[in-house]
């Protein structure tokens, strides 16, 4: 799987206030959603995402017709980042962010940048949907071996750094000192020598071990990080308030397809050629996430307290009210 065609990268972000101020929306020709109308009478949604196996769910849903069905007429807007979708979201020229982490997003509903809700659930954690890979020559022969190490991840504390965390932390092992690498770019770094391992995501965790004949030193959805929400279908308080039937149909259309997503995996690996780089050969050998046909407060509650433990928030979230039902 060639690395220059797999171009993705996952959202993020150090420091959320910084980057929100400095990002650039990749968004052209956006409506001011929410209100318009197709000539058949469905409601317009403007939906960001990145091509990734996070969103298979949403393209299931719009080319199953389940949107459709919701009198809904989805649009699509690839974006590199979902954090660049956040000043469109704000200004109501987005609807919906698809793919969005939540560490990022909790993080701005803590610092009162976004009044979040979430309208579905995007992914959880599997096995080896994404890895820390090594060099095959690479001295390190076990997790403990990280300690103090170089490891890239694609954002500094985010999702791999605090679940990469917490695996070494339940083995009493030490932490890495983390470099931020968009995934594109960490199997030439690997290559480079400028880090020591990298956390790479599906597709590039197969990419990576194919090209380079890196091998995984650790399963990075194993231990604490198994079945841990990693992203979902976020918008504000206000759209939901403006468009409770809308929000209401959006949500049970996600639902359906993860839903389908989950009971026949070879649904979403047919899909994944349609709006990713990755052939119909390749996607039939990637590791794929759980797609929870429902929200659970309780699995997003483990998350947000994994985020309490290392810092990243600095108060509890509820994050029950923050659903829409």
């Amino acid at each position: 799987m060639p690395l220059r065609r797999l171009r993705r990268s996952r959202s993020g972000t150090k420091r959320l206030a910084t980057l929100v101020a400095a990002a650039v929306l990749i968004l052209v020709g956006c409506d001011s959603g929410g209100t318009p109308h197709s000539g058949d009478g469905r409601q317009q949604l403007t939906v960001a995402a990145l091509p990734l196996t996070d969103s298979a769910a949403l393209y299931l849903a719009r080319d199953r017709g389940l949107f459709a069905k919701e009198g809904l007429d989805v649009r699509i807007e690839p974006v590199q980042q979902s954090i660049q979708a956040l000043p469109a979201l704000l200004k109501g020229q987005v609807d919906v962010i698809a793919s969005a982490n939540y560490v990022t997003y909790f993080q701005a509903y803590e610092k009162g940048t976004l009044d979040l809700r979430i309208l579905a659930e995007g992914v959880r954690i599997a096995p080896h949907m994404m890895d820390v890979l090594v060099p095959k020559g690479s001295a390190l022969k076990s997790p403990a071996d990280l300690a103090g190490k170089k490891v890239a991840v694609a954002v500094l504390n985010n999702i791999q750094s605090l679940t990469l965390n917490a695996i070494l932390d339940a083995r009493h092992a030490g932490r890495p000192v983390y470099r931020q690498f968009l995934f594109p770019q960490m199997g030439p770094a690997l290559q480079r020598g400028q880090v020591d391992a990298a956390h790479a995501v599906e597709p590039f965790d197969t990419a990576i071990q194919g090209e380079l004949g890196a091998r995984v030193l650790l399963d990075g959805g194993s231990g604490p990080a198994s079945g841990l929400p990693a992203s979902g279908y976020i918008t504000t308080a206000d759209f939901v308030k403006k468009n409770p039937k809308a929000a209401a149909g959006f949500r049970r259309a996600v639902e359906a397809a993860s839903k389908l997503a989950a009971e026949d995996p070879a649904t979403v690996r047919t899909e994944l050629p349609k709006y990713t780089k990755v052939t119909a050969d390749q996607a039939t050998s990637i590791h794929l996430p759980a797609y929870p046909p429902t929200a659970d407060p309780s699995a997003l509650r483990r998350l947000i307290r994994l985020m309490r433990t290392q810092g990243l928030l600095s108060k509890d979230i509820d994050p029950a009210p923050l659903l829409v039902k």
